[in-house]
């Protein structure tokens, strides 16, 4: 029997098994809350000297645990979704992002975190980004981008609904073609001329970053996020007297670039038109969990709120003019494996399991999320699923003092840092692959470059990572490199995959 069907039966029958018999695990509901490119100190709750007002996030950390040692795969955006969903370090399969109009990063194998809530009788879906990849060549007519070169009226496949998800509301990338709006594999507006972005409402910050492709008229960027809140906002209302739990990732697109506030957001914040974009992301997550409220639903439900890597180098500048800085307190920003590349906001509330305004140092990752969800669910994860994932149930429901020792930073191939307790190596000369951080390192009073091969930071006493410590501790580089070059190898680092394994 293959994977496909087997997944298919057993969902069939959890679905009708009607009410829970006794000894079934509880179903909590789930919502991820999953922003793009925002930084730790873009919340107040995380920082309180920004000046971005959080308002609606604040309150969700003050009604659940937060997470002050959370950390994405990633420091850029594929990798850390991909990661996310399936509860495998994305280093052990790529690196990169998906290209515009790219293909799917998923093996057909390759089990997700919506396959294994389906297969508990949840029904799933996705709202927002993607940029997980389709297969867009099955449509293709000819070569080149435009939009002709496409039959779009046929279905578009190995999308979100291969890999899980019943429904699929999104336009894939914000800065992506194709630029138009996509209903489960679909599109649901048919392209019909080239991106032109001089038929676009001027951009605010930056620049608009969009690469070229097919794109419907009237397109409006600005219109994206209004537009999948209130997707988000609609389906979590119509779960209001369903019998069977559901699963929505809610997938953000800002403040990732383009930076485009709606103007009714400008101004509401101290650090200009990114900070408004803030803004505006934290009033759509109040909406959200409005809409979760009024459905009656938020007292069985499990709400996660965290981001795919740190912010954009915009930030450098944002620090220069307004004195915020989005990765406060770290060094580094998206795509570095510095702290501030993947140390993220991390906000779980989880009704019956996590008190109210708890505030937690323990080190957790995004990858932990599948073995949790499996924990709760008495879902026996197979031994090729969720490689890298660790439970946290234990330690949400105060049984456990930590949920992992150690976790393995990448974004780029062959550069590599490694965290185990507070000791944290970069396996590299340098931690940054963003630009516009010397300017910076003056401003902050950090040293240059001694030039040494690696970088060893003690965090417990340098969270911002100032004192390389290398010489003084080369048996402790030693011994985090042969740790680093023993999980590649062995290709899963999960609790319940090394007790399998012990000799």
């Amino acid at each position: 029997m293959t994977r496909t069907i087997a997944l298919a039966v057993l969902a069939c029958l959890t679905l009708f098994s009607h009410p829970l018999e006794a000894g079934e695990k509880e179903r909590p509901n789930i919502l991820i809350l999953y922003a793009d490119d925002l930084g730790y100190g873009d919340l107040s709750c995380y920082n309180p000297k920004g000046k971005i007002p959080t308002p609606n996030l604040d309150r969700l950390a003050a009604e659940g645990m937060r997470f002050t040692d959370g950390h994405s795969s990633s420091g850029i955006c594929t990798p850390s979704r991909y990661a996310l969903l399936t509860g495998r370090h994305h280093w052990r399969d790529f690196h990169g992002i998906v290209g515009a109009m790219g293909p799917s990063v998923f093996q057909p194998e390759r089990l997700t975190m919506p396959e294994m809530l389906q297969a508990k009788g949840y029904t799933t879906a996705c709202i927002g980004k993607w940029h997980l990849g389709w297969d867009w060549e099955a449509i293709r007519t000819k070569k080149g981008i435009g939009p002709d070169c496409f039959d779009w009226s046929q279905p578009i496949p190995d999308g979100p609904l291969a890999h899980g998800f019943d429904h699929y509301f999104g336009d894939t990338v914000i800065n992506f073609p194709p630029y138009a709006w996509i209903e489960d594999n679909q599109m649901a507006q048919i392209p019909d001329t080239l991106k032109d972005e001089k038929t676009w409402k001027k951009i605010k910050e930056g620049n608009w970053e969009c690469r070229p492709g097919p794109m419907v008229t009237g397109w409006d960027p600005y219109a994206v996020l209004p537009t999948l809140t209130e997707k988000g906002v609609a389906y979590l209302e119509s779960r209001k007297n369903q019998d069977e739990p559901f699963f929505l990732y809610f997938a953000f697109p800002c403040p990732h670039a383009p930076i485009i506030p709606n103007d009714a957001f400008d101004g509401k914040s101290g650090a200009g038109p990114f900070g408004d974009f803030v803004v505006e992301t934290d009033a759509m997550v109040g909406k959200l969990l409005d809409a979760l409220e009024k459905s009656g639903q938020a007292d069985n439900t499990i709400v996660v709120f965290t981001a795919d890597n740190g912010p954009e180098h915009y930030a450098y500048a944002r620090d220069e003019k307004f004195g915020h800085w989005s990765a406060e307190p770290f060094r580094g920003l998206k795509r570095d494996i510095y702290e501030g590349g993947h140390h993220v906001p991390f906000i779980i509330r989880w009704p019956g399991i996590t008190q109210a305004g708890q505030v937690s140092d323990v080190l957790v990752s995004q990858i932990d999320l599948m073995a949790t969800f499996a924990d709760q669910l008495g879902y026996q994860l197979p031994d090729d699923a969720a490689e890298d994932s660790h439970s946290m149930l234990s330690y949400l429901k105060g049984e456990a003092d930590q949920v992992r020792q150690t976790h393995v930073h990448n974004t780029f191939a062959n550069e590599y840092a490694i965290r185990d307790g507070d000791w944290l190596l970069v396996d590299a000369k340098t931690g940054y692959r963003s630009r516009g951080f010397k300017p910076w390192e003056a401003r902050h009073d950090y040293p240059g470059d001694d030039n040494q091969a690696v970088e060893l930071y003690n965090l417990a006493n340098d969270i911002g990572q100032r004192k390389n410590l290398a010489t003084e501790h080369p048996q402790k580089v030693q011994q985090l490199q042969d740790l680093l070059a023993k999980l590649q190898k062995q290709g899963h680092s999960a609790p319940r995959l090394e007790k399998q394994n012990r000799p």
